[in-house]
């Protein structure tokens, strides 16, 4: 069914700000007085900080200190996958930081078990036990660990145009952003060419995108640049930071026959794609393919720092053979893998995969709709309730503009939705759009009224009708 996007354009008048009334957490908050101290006090990481300050967040929306609600498109960090402030989730957190919430990282919990188990469950046989970090990096970068101690080697593969993290290994596998300005990485690091139907030079005859051809010519300067080391590589099944280009039909199972091949181990990690956001349990599904190591963050603990590493029981043993080690404070931790466990069991018991695969093809559907208005909008991409909307000042060249991608969400924002838009020049000008998948219908029908409303109004935005 086509999302209710209006053939009549109304003035944008009939779109207001719109304040909330709902109490906040902070609902005295000063704007002013926060925004000062925030520039005083707080360190610069690598980003540009949003103006307004946040006091609360509930369900599908987050409040600033001036009152205006947003709707939250993006679920934080793309990890709030049953919205802010489930009721469920928060019984769980109360229940667990009052009665078991951090142990010593050799003790073991019913919560860690049970979330174990829970995964061992719905995944394919060969990933049949886990542990459990704080953040998708640190666990990329246990499965990077592991992969050179079960196999001996050291090289790494990763993709152009992925995200893994910035910790040592997990950086050295990406290669669009936040290399620079900290002397050599970790040595034997080795990238593909980005799978990017939209702007690669690789085509066939009829201009098609040939990612084999493409995917073949990676393999073979690979080839010739290794020293005969290759140990894993590391893919995610959609490469959401660079603006959300999803891998073709056929190349997760490629690339699946080439590490065989090498003699190498497969590792997926699905921080964005897991636990039902692309209409599967697991992105693995789409192509029924079993990496050897599969990592899980972001969805998994709901906005809670959590992430796991899963694993065969033969790659365990060899590594325990070995002295495989990755010890943190905060492994395993009860309270952190008690709202994992929940969230799984909230992902099944209401069938959130399904509505997920439903809804996802009403959001594709409206912002396919919106292409057909806008000139500027250069591509449609995605699966699920994970899709990309790809600005550019023109359609024949595919040139980016990036201030008018930036126009647009500023509007989309002033409006009332919260849409990431990706602004680093390697991977600029896309919209990354993540909603918490239980969005309801006229939740998704109130982001794209006003997604419609803030291309319409933006000048430049090329309009087709």
């Amino acid at each position: 069914m086509m999302p209710p996007i209006s053939e009549e354009i109304r003035p944008s008048e009939t779109i207001s700000v719109r304040k909330t009334q709902e109490p906040q957490l902070y609902q005295n908050a000063d704007q002013d007085d926060l925004e000062s101290k925030a520039k005083k006090y707080l360190l610069n990481y690598g980003t540009k900080f949003e103006k307004d300050v946040i006091t609360g967040s509930h369900g599908m929306y987050v409040y600033t200190a001036q009152g205006h609600r947003i709707l939250d498109w993006t679920s934080g960090q793309m990890s709030c996958l049953l919205g802010h402030g489930n009721p469920e989730i928060v019984q769980v957190i109360h229940d667990h930081a009052r009665g078991l919430d951090h142990l010593f990282s050799g003790m073991v919990s019913p919560p860690v078990i049970s979330l174990a188990e829970r995964l061992a469950s719905i995944l394919p046989a060969g990933l049949d036990k886990a542990f459990f970090l704080s953040t998708g990096g640190e666990s990329n970068e246990a499965a990077i660990k592991m992969a050179k101690v079960y196999t001996g080697k050291f090289e790494i593969v990763g993709l152009g145009a992925s995200w893994h993290g910035v910790t040592a290994q997990a950086l050295g596998t990406q290669y669009h952003y936040g290399r620079k300005g900290q002397g050599p990485l970790m040595p034997g690091m080795h990238m593909l060419p980005a799978p990017n139907a939209y702007r690669s030079i690789f085509r066939n005859t009829d201009g098609s995108y040939d990612w084999e051809t493409e995917l073949n010519y990676g393999w073979s300067l690979i080839d010739r640049a290794s020293c005969g080391s290759l140990a894993a590589c590391i893919v995610e099944c959609i490469q959401s930071s660079a603006g959300m280009h999803v891998l073709p039909k056929g190349y997760l199972k490629a690339l699946r026959k080439h590490c065989d091949e090498q003699g190498m181990l497969l590792i997926v990690d699905e921080a964005q794609t897991g636990v039902g956001r692309c209409g599967n349990i697991m992105a693995i599904e789409y192509e029924d393919v079993v990496p050897d190591i599969l990592t899980l963050s972001k969805t998994l603990g709901n906005g809670l720092p959590l992430s796991a590493v899963i694993t065969s029981a033969e790659i365990e043993r060899v590594c325990v053979e070995r002295d495989y080690c990755f010890y943190t404070t905060h492994v395993n931790d009860p309270l952190p893998a008690a709202v994992g466990d929940k969230v799984l069991e909230l992902v099944l018991r209401d069938n959130l995969v399904q509505h997920s695969k439903s809804l996802g093809e009403e959001l594709h559907a409206g912002l396919r709709k919106l292409s057909t208005r806008y000139g500027c909008i250069g591509d449609v991409r995605g699966r699920g309730l994970m899709a990309g909307v790809e600005i550019v000042g023109d359609r024949k060249t595919k040139k980016p503009d990036l201030e008018l991608a930036k126009s647009i969400a500023d509007k989309a924002y002033e409006l009332g939705l919260w849409a990431n838009l990706s602004s680093h020049a390697s991977f600029g000008g896309v919209f990354r759009i993540a909603p918490p998948i239980v969005i309801s219908k006229s939740q998704l029908d109130e982001g794209l009224t006003i997604l419609e409303e803030a291309f319409r109004s933006t000048p430049g935005s090329m309009r087709l009708y």
